[in-house]
């Protein structure tokens, strides 16, 4: 008869509880993983079976038992690691949601709002627009398999209480978010350059007929060479997308190792 004592039980529920806690919070919060449309059921089937599939191949975990207050602070830990990882991905459709919000206010689009559920709140036809397009991109070069082969590489940098979490890794997933502002004025760029020509010469029209309704004219301009500038740069959209969900992958390796110690 096979006997199993309560010990033996606290560790398996450690090697199992605590990669879990880490992989249900980068699937809470990174891209894609945390559409609104996606069940939160589906994502607990997900991240308890990427939990088995890594559980025995991960370094042994510490000797605590899950339940008790320091087996709680290694949970509340790994949750913090998940979460920061999420949003270290994230920084790269945050990026194009800049992007998104740019393209509109210069094409005039900027009122035309609607309610996102998937944002929870209102969100500009051109962000949503461009946010699909993203997902869509980010699925196609296998960006959801990258990002948990980097959650199954994050415990062999980042092992489960062995190592002490250096809070300065904060600092670092704060300076990462910086780049989505550079990174979506330069997505936006193209756009932004012919709508600017294009105001430049309503204006100088404006001068020469004073009599002319600059609105009138000037918004069915902007919104046609917008979507005309848009439609030409969709074919390349995703050559632009992929050194963006590259440097989100960087941002979230360099979280990580930066939370090592590294």
């Amino acid at each position: 008869m096979i006997a199993i004592d309560s010990a033996q039980l606290d560790a398996w529920l450690a090697l199992f509880i605590f990669p879990l806690t880490r992989i249900l919070a980068l699937l809470a919060t990174a891209p894609v993983f945390n559409n609104a449309a996606m069940p939160a059921r589906l994502r607990l089937v997900a991240g308890l079976a990427i939990a088995m599939a890594l559980a025995p191949a991960l370094p042994p975990p510490p000797a605590v038992t899950a339940g008790s207050w320091l087996g709680l602070t290694v949970i509340a830990e790994q949750l913090l690691i998940g979460t920061m990882m999420g949003f270290a991905l994230r920084i790269a459709f945050a990026a194009i949601d800049v992007a998104g919000e740019l393209i509109g206010l210069q094409m005039g689009l900027s009122f035309a709002t609607f309610f996102d559920p998937v944002a929870g709140g209102q969100t500009p036809v051109m962000t949503q627009f461009l946010g699909l397009l993203t997902a869509l991109f980010f699925l196609a070069m296998n960006g959801h398999l990258l990002a948990i082969y980097l959650v199954a590489e994050s415990f062999t940098v980042l092992p489960i209480g062995s190592l002490p979490f250096h809070a300065v890794s904060l600092a670092a997933l704060v300076k990462a978010a910086s780049m989505m502002f550079s990174l979506g004025v330069l997505l936006a760029l193209p756009l932004i350059t012919a709508l600017l020509v294009t105001n430049l010469a309503l204006g100088v029209l404006s001068r020469v007929a004073p009599a002319l309704n600059l609105f009138a004219v000037g918004f069915p301009v902007t919104m046609a060479l917008g979507f005309l500038v848009l439609l030409l740069c969709l074919p390349y959209i995703g050559a632009a997308m992929e050194p963006v969900f590259t440097r989100g992958f960087d941002a979230l390796e360099a979280v990580v190792r930066v939370a090592a110690g590294g």
